[in-house]
């Protein structure tokens, strides 16, 4: 019998402009740091922004945010708390600081509960956190959320490039937009990823060297948008929103562009 939480995914999901994923073929790449600084840069550009940790294995953009005592609340459904200008909701509201050991079954159990009973209502972009590497969560995000794009981060490592190919293997397998690869983390100047990355018939978005600076940023989004990190993560923002033209602003919605 056909699960009757599922046709509601689409309905939860339909004022969402765009749904970026942000994701990894191994863990230790800082990706949750990238999804979080660039829904932090989005919304700072004026857009309506959601950002929701799928991490099962680790979560932590709530650390990287400093959340605080904000909880989602109940009505017709889990409505996200908005915190930093973002409308957040992660799988530790329900994990706390436990691990999350879950087998096939209940990853796709869970992520099918939490899409189908968060409201984010009307939405420019919203960011997903991904478990790092090819498992459960990821062909079910492919599964569950239409026109779900990929948005790949790495390390300067060859190892870590090696599972990235897998990844995109995989995506392309699926049909699965991936709007390109990002490198950080980067301590010297090495074009490899940018060359295996164009190798892939995939975009080079953009490099992000190592910074040191970010560590102290941990917990503080005010200070974590004044880090080397984030202004190469706003970078990244503009390009993705050249690719995005149609969508706009909160602001500036409904308004006719000029002549």
């Amino acid at each position: 019998m056909a699960d009757p939480r599922i046709s509601i995914i689409d309905e939860r999901m339909k004022e969402i402009d765009a749904i970026i994923a942000v994701s990894s073929g191994k863990g230790g790449v800082g990706k949750s740091l990238i999804a979080s600084t660039l829904a932090l840069s989005l919304a700072q550009k004026g857009y309506s922004v959601g950002l929701f940790d799928l991490d099962f294995t680790s979560p932590s953009t709530h650390a990287i945010l400093g959340i605080g005592d904000e909880r989602p609340t109940e009505k017709k459904g889990i409505v996200p708390p908005r915190v930093h200008g973002l409308k957040y909701m992660s799988i530790t509201y329900y994990s706390h600081d436990l691990a999350t050991p879950l087998r096939g079954a209940d990853v796709s159990n869970a992520l099918v509960e939490l899409f189908s009973t968060t409201r984010w209502g009307k939405l420019s972009y919203l960011v997903l956190d991904m478990p790092p590497g090819i498992g459960d969560a990821t062909l079910d995000a492919v599964r569950f959320i239409k026109n779900i794009e990929f948005l790949i981060v790495t390390t300067p490592s060859r190892l870590a490039f090696e599972t990235v190919k897998k990844l995109v293997t995989l995506l392309r397998a699926l049909r699965v937009s991936v709007l390109g690869v990002v490198e950080n983390m980067r301590m010297n100047g090495s074009k490899t990823i940018q060359q295996e990355t164009q190798k892939l018939g995939l975009k080079f978005l953009e490099e992000i060297p190592y910074d040191s600076m970010v560590e102290a940023a941990i917990g503080d989004p005010d200070m974590l948008l004044q880090t080397a990190l984030a202004d190469k993560v706003k970078h990244l923002c503009s390009t993705i929103l050249e690719t995005r033209a149609s969508i706009r602003p909160e602001g500036q919605r409904g308004r006719k562009r000029k002549a």
